[in-house]
């Protein structure tokens, strides 16, 4: 029986390797294929080395608190590779009021930090007061921190971190979507501060019995990678599925058949499956289906996607006055900075910086800023240069630079995106054997890929029990 991933990302690279594993564990006999139309597998995940510096072309790592992550680097045998951050990747900052100022990690942390006003705190301490929303619209997240938190802890710390995150604009992004976690604790809560006071005494006595329960304060865990990078991750998947891998061969078009899909590729060679994971961005796939479901086409087409440039700057030590001793920054809004943020990334991880040196791994454009991929190289380096001097004090001029261009980088989970997935979905069940993996549906993080990825193969082999059975 044959079973195509198309996309050899991380998820398609995932779905197809866990499909193998489960299938000869089952007893299956698969024809298994996966194409890619790159010349190398992995996606915006890669790891690129350069002078001695590690520039990360998309994600730098995955938080550990997650183990279905864990447990695929274990399957593939990487577990001895992974790289835990170091001690400083908990000290995170924020570009406000022209000076770094550390994010909080505690209540008394918040209290004494200047990061937000009194009065701003004083907001803040009010969401206990805010009554719960009732109707079911589509909050943005923007709509929801004023509401419950107030506008500067928007513009102090909701903001940036959205930035961080997805790259997107909090005045269009969807809160169920992108932070079901927060939409959850209101619902069932009333409020934040009350699941946090709830949760903390149910978390106390279930660990009294031995039991665990789920935290308010959304994910956490440590930053992990592998001491050559991330893209070790992608590249032991892709040497356990090399013989099914087809490389350099993009899908054009997807056609339905009686029972399954048939496959033309840009070269015009065909090929039959009767499972289909489409594991591309939403705008690839459109394209691919436009032939038969304009409609499903259309809705795929709604996803957006932010531009991201990523600039690595490498540096003597001595040339950077401020003690690295952190993850990064990222800019406030209203901050004035052409950049959303820098990480550290030398202090993040070891290895990653020639001896003397340190890598500054800054982020350009986004949701906000969506003519950042129409800039030069040398404009995107000459202000992040200005951001550099004005946040770090920086003044001299790197050592090394490397700029990634990333036309369509992160999907953004705009307003009313779990009501484009419904249907979706629901267009969907019209052709049984075709299944959506990816991160421009059910969240856009490495580890939310992975669960994308395992969530597809549970379809997938589901499917092919159903038909060895028949």
């Amino acid at each position: 029986m044959n079973v195509t991933v198309v996309g050899a990302g991380i998820s398609g690279l995932a779905t197809a390797f866990v499909i193998q594993q489960r299938a000869r564990r089952l007893g299956l006999n698969i024809n298994l294929r996966i194409f890619e139309k790159d010349t190398c597998p992995g996606g915006k995940i890669r790891s690129e080395w350069s002078d001695g510096y590690l520039c990360e072309w998309g994600p730098n790592g995955f938080l550990d608190s997650k183990p279905t992550t864990l447990g695929l680097c274990c399957e593939a045998g990487l577990e001895e590779r992974l790289l835990p951050s170091n001690d400083a990747a908990r000290k995170r900052f924020i570009f406000s009021h022209g000076r770094l100022q550390r994010v909080p990690e505690t209540a008394g942390d918040f209290f004494r930090s200047s990061l937000v006003s009194w009065p701003g705190k004083l907001r803040l301490a009010g969401e206990i007061l805010v009554p719960r929303r009732k109707d079911d619209a589509d909050e943005t997240l923007a709509d929801f921190v004023r509401r419950r938190l107030g506008q500067e802890a928007l513009d102090q710390m909701v903001g940036p971190m959205a930035a961080g995150i997805f790259a997107g604009d909090p005045e269009t992004m969807s809160l169920r979507s992108c932070f079901p976690r927060i939409h959850e604790l209101e619902q069932q809560y009333g409020g934040l501060i009350r699941a946090l006071l709830l949760l903390a005494r149910k978390k106390r006595a279930e660990r009294r019995a031995g039991k665990a329960v789920a935290g308010a304060a959304g994910p956490g865990g440590v930053l992990t990678s592998f001491a050559g990078g991330i893209q070790e991750l992608t590249d032991g998947l892709a040497r356990h599925l090399a013989p099914n891998l087809h490389l350099a061969e993009a899908i054009a078009a997807i056609t339905p058949l009686k029972e399954g899909f048939s496959l033309q590729t840009g070269q015009g060679r065909v090929y039959e499956t009767e499972v289909l994971v489409a594991a591309v961005p939403a705008m690839a796939l459109a394209a691919q289906i436009e032939g038969f479901s304009s409609s499903m086409a259309a809705h795929l087409r709604q996803i957006p996607y932010a531009p991201l440039q990523v600039a690595c700057f490498g540096y003597r030590k001595d040339a950077v006055p401020l003690s690295l001793d952190g993850f990064g920054y990222l800019a406030a809004r209203r901050s004035g900075l052409h950049s959303l943020g820098t990480l550290w990334s030398s202090s993040i991880f070891p290895g990653r910086a020639p001896e003397g040196h340190v890598l500054l791994r800054t982020m350009f454009g986004g949701a906000t800023r969506p003519d950042a991929a129409d800039l030069s190289a040398d404009e995107v380096r000459a202000r992040i240069q200005e951001d550099l001097l004005r946040t770090m004090s920086i003044k001299q001029m790197p050592d090394f630079v490397k700029i990634i261009r990333h036309s369509t980088a992160i999907p953004q989970y705009v307003s009313g995106h779990s009501a484009r997935l419904k249907v979706l979905e629901g267009k969907l069940s019209a052709y049984p054997g075709l299944i959506l993996a990816g991160n421009a549906f059910y969240g856009v993080g490495l580890n939310d890929c992975v669960a994308s990825a395992g969530r597809a193969a549970d379809r997938v082999l589901t499917l092919l029990q159903q038909r060895y059975r028949h």
